[in-house]
């Protein structure tokens, strides 16, 4: 079902003698959803489900110095990892979006599916660096294929009219799976590392199922057009200014955003204390906490999991409430607060701060997330619905693959627990006494002859203190947390970068929305 148009309010209903739509309450909203938005919403679901089920753990099982059964690469490592999983997985659907509109929705998202399906299963059984690099490069570009398809289909069945609640909607159902992907993980995670990966791919096969019956989504591009062509209109379009303006703005602060996800696993297993919130909760499933030399801890993935689930909560009525605000103006409030919020929830080992930083995370992404994607479908041209939601991608490509280089090289040397212990052994303790280091943390552990993964175990044995004593001793002396000033440093600029946007937009036709 195509959009409504102007003349014609999504509801059917003719709009008032006065020329402007007729304003909807929230279940009349809901109800001028065709059935291609629900389902390609539910498709969205399952593969963000999956997707999430291993994305909430591989910072632990790529470079977690002391996770049993982990990969054991180093931070640098992960962050090359992380850096080229963004360029293909957000990247890509930069020429994949035109492609999607000129050959079809249905038979994009088919092909998606099952290279998916084969990179989860690769991904369970390749251990060396490179063969592990490949696989997750075959599940970007699954997800590469995915995300413009069923944007797509989704911009396809909005109009103007409703395009807030239903990115509101999409997005919480994005986030229902984000939210069951971490105890989904969880508990295929006690039977296996393998078994996290396997679930995923089964996880992903449902959507065959949903395929049988996702209907056929007209783009209104051009079927005649050659591959070519698609391809050149793709980068003409891509530099124009105004839009290249906006995709810059935005890289910076998803640089930021997804250092909460990509980041903070490996931050909170190595500094954050959450024995104290476990024991006063004794509700809490097995599955959620784990054993560690500082006490029961709750799970870096069901801490961060608040996230997910207080989007799930609150993004629906949240998009109903800004619905008449302007979209650029609420991603300025919504920068504001996230960005505060990464102050928050990065510069303290308590698990109560940690909360308090992701729920004004959480309110900053309900006000940007969703917006965005309005934003491009809503300046996207006729018959480029696919192509502008692929660029909406980019951002995606650019600013989260720079921040996991950044994270790579500043973490891995002045924030991971693991290094940090090397240090203090070699710096602070007799421990290696004559043997000189020259300052290169890719030597600490042929000085202190001790490998990263019992590096912590080793100093808290030599200095005969309690684990946490030996964790707080370690935060005071090396102060990891300032690894998150620099990603509120970007924060902060893509805030100026859009309060001067929105006001330069007042004189470009169709960007001031």
């Amino acid at each position: 079902m195509a959009a409504a148009t102007p003349s014609q309010s999504s509801s059917g209903n003719p709009p008032p003698p006065d020329g402007t739509e007729p304003k909807l309450g929230f279940l009349q909203t809901v109800k001028t959803f065709p059935r291609s938005f629900w389902m390609g919403s539910v498709i969205e679901m399952w593969e963000r489900l999956a997707y999430y089920g291993v994305r909430v753990v591989m910072p632990i099982y790529i470079a977690q110095a002391d996770e049993p059964g982990g990969l054991h690469f180093s931070q640098e490592d992960k962050g090359t990892i992380y850096a080229w999983w963004f360029i293909v997985g957000s990247g890509v659907p930069m020429l994949s979006g035109g492609f999607a509109d000129r050959y079809g929705y249905k038979k994009t998202i088919a092909l998606s599916v099952t290279i998916n399906i084969l990179a989860f299963t690769l991904m369970a059984n390749m251990r060396s660096f490179w063969g592990f690099f490949f696989a997750v490069m075959l599940l970007a570009l699954g997800t590469a294929l995915f995300k413009p398809g069923l944007q797509g289909t989704l911009a396809q069945s909005m109009s103007k009219q409703n395009s807030s609640v239903g990115w509101g909607l999409f997005y919480w159902l994005v986030n229902v799976g984000a939210a069951i992907g971490p105890p989904f993980a969880g508990f295929m995670h006690m039977m296996g590392w393998k078994y996290v990966f396997y679930g995923s791919a089964a996880i992903t096969s449902l959507n065959y199922l949903m395929l049988l019956t996702y209907p056929s989504v007209e783009s209104g591009a051009d079927k005649t057009a050659k591959a070519l062509k698609v391809a050149k209109d793709t980068l003409v379009n891509f530099f124009d200014p105004k839009l290249f303006a906006v995709i810059a703005i935005f890289s910076g602060f998803w640089m930021m955003l997804y250092q909460l996800w990509d980041f903070m696993p490996n931050f909170y297993a190595d500094w954050v204390d959450s024995s104290r919130f476990v024991a006063s909760n004794g509700w809490l499933p097995s599955a959620w906490v784990q054993e560690t030399a500082r006490g029961v801890q709750l799970k870096q993935e069901n801490a961060l999991n608040l996230n997910a689930v207080l989007i799930v909560l609150f993004v629906v009525p949240m998009s109903f409430i800004v619905r008449k605000l302007p979209v650029l103006r609420s991603m300025t409030i919504g920068i504001l607060i996230a960005t505060i919020g990464t102050l928050v929830y990065g510069t303290s080992p308590s698990v109560y701060t940690v909360f308090l930083g992701i729920l004004l995370f959480s309110l900053g992404e309900m006000l940007t997330g969703p917006k965005k994607t309005e934003y491009f479908a809503l300046i996207a041209p006729p018959g480029k619905k696919a192509l502008y939601l692929g660029y909406v991608n980019i951002p995606v490509a650019i600013g989260p693959a720079i921040g996991a280089k950044i994270v790579g090289a500043l973490y891995g040397t002045y924030g991971e627990k693991a290094t940090l212990s090397l240090r203090y052994l070699v710096e602070k303790t007799s421990f290696a006494e004559g043997r000189a280091w020259n300052g290169d943390v890719a030597a600490l552990e042929a000085v202190a002859g001790v490998e990263r993964k019992a590096a912590f175990a080793t100093l808290v044995k030599e200095l005969g203190q309690d684990p946490n004593v030996v964790n707080e001793l370690l935060w005071n002396t090396y102060r990891p947390y300032q690894v998150w000033y620099p990603f509120a440093l970007v924060g902060l600029c893509s805030l100026v970068g859009m309060i001067v946007f929105s006001q330069v937009s007042k004189r470009w036709k169709g960007m001031n929305v």
